[in-house]
């Protein structure tokens, strides 16, 4: 079988989409599989040289509605070469480029939603929230509808888009996230972390990773690790992502007025092995988000055993409780701050159970090898197969 992923943008500080893309590819390629992506960067983005998959960069791509002019070509000539297409992503122009390009034609296109009809994007972010009901009504409706189906990457994100935009009628499949076994060697990289932070060591440490930006809950974070913090020496909260909207001057203050600065390292974003050092070095991973689809950088902390804390608003919460892999609060400080208080007084005994239990939810639920297994049996059940 041969796949195309349409994507807005193939960086790989993207994060979830683009991450999942790559991981699957592996996992697509040890069973005999290939897939390719279309993407809207320009020819000469630097990202697009290290990726380990052919990619077809058509843009650039203009204005927030990310246009271009040369998508819909590219895609009527070379549709007929690929069993099928992954759109992923909607209110973008991959989307409804996509629609307009394959509709009618012998090749059918899938949408992976990652999240974009959550209705807690009313409350988050109402006049973006009307501007799109008026693109639903208009495009977006049509595009969903005569995909074949969409596809969501857990139980909880399909429940929360049927009461999102309306009327709607279309098929969907859950197909969740491929995510690979942590590359590298554990010892080395626990130790590169350590050298790079070196007054880290010995400490019982707290990991948030992820962008620094207020859908994330990191203000609730440190408020709620200051009601723990300050007479814990041996405790300390690592601060590791992008600072995409200028916000960290903000958050380091914040950090300083609760009197926790001293118990805070930000270290910008984190990449190879010294990201995956971190989730080796850490004793719990925490993101009080306040809408997530799914949470790439939880299944990665599971993945390393790290046990996680995480808000009901982040869409595989149910999995993670029903396995014991972790602490399910609401994105407030007061929830939070308990949840902490709770995971500080846990005996030696079960906090060893919750490393295991988190290793084991990644294995069960979430490793890569099972997920592209089920895209695959997905796609064949709806008439998709190679030639």
């Amino acid at each position: 079988m041969k796949i195309l992923n349409a994507i807005n943008c193939a960086n790989p500080a993207g994060g979830g989409p683009i991450e999942s893309i790559l991981q699957a590819h592996t996992a697509l390629k040890h069973l005999g599989h290939d897939s390719e992506i279309v993407c809207l960067d320009a020819p000469l983005s630097p990202w697009l040289a290290t990726l380990p998959i052919t990619t077809h960069p058509v843009g650039p791509a203009h204005s927030k509605y990310r246009y271009t002019s040369r998508y819909i070509p590219w895609l009527r000539a070379h549709a007929s070469q690929y069993d099928c297409v992954l759109v992923h992503g909607i209110w973008l122009f991959p989307s409804s480029g996509a629609w307009r390009a394959l509709r009618g034609s012998p090749t059918p296109y899938f949408i992976y939603t990652h999240g974009m009809l959550d209705p807690a994007f009313r409350s988050l972010f109402p006049w973006k929230h009307l501007q799109k009901q008026v693109v639903w009504r208009l495009v977006e409706r049509r595009v969903v509808q005569d995909a074949r189906a969409l596809f969501f990457t857990c139980e909880e994100e399909k429940r929360l888009a049927e009461k999102s935009f309306s009327p709607a009628t279309y098929r969907s499949a859950i197909v969740p996230y491929c995510i690979g076994n942590p590359p590298g060697e554990p010892g080395v990289q626990r130790n590169l972390f350590f050298e790079t932070y070196p007054r880290l060591r010995g400490k019982r440490l707290i990991l948030f990773l992820s962008r620094l930006h207020p859908k994330k809950g990191c203000d609730i974070l440190l408020k709620a690790f200051a009601t723990i913090a300050q007479d814990r020496p041996d405790l300390h909260l690592v601060m590791a992502g992008p600072d995409s909207i200028g916000w960290r001057g903000d958050l380091e203050r914040m950090a300083q007025h609760l009197g926790v600065a001293e118990h805070v390292t930000w270290t910008g974003m984190l990449a190879g092995d010294l990201k995956w050092g971190a989730f080796r070095a850490s004793d719990l991973f925490v993101l009080p988000s306040h809408q997530e689809n799914f949470g790439i950088a939880v299944v990665e902390a599971l993945a390393c055993g790290v046990p996680v804390m995480i808000s009901r608003r982040i869409n595989i919460w149910r999995e993670i409780e029903a396995d014991g892999a972790g602490f399910i609060g609401e994105p407030d400080t007061a929830s939070f701050a308990g949840l902490l208080q709770q995971w500080l007084s846990t005996d030696r005994e079960t906090t060893h159970r919750h490393h295991d239990h988190a290793r084991r939810c990644f294995e069960q639920r979430f490793q890569s090898s099972k997920a592209v297994a089920n895209l695959l049996t997905v796609l064949k059940g709806l008439g998709v197969s190679g030639p």
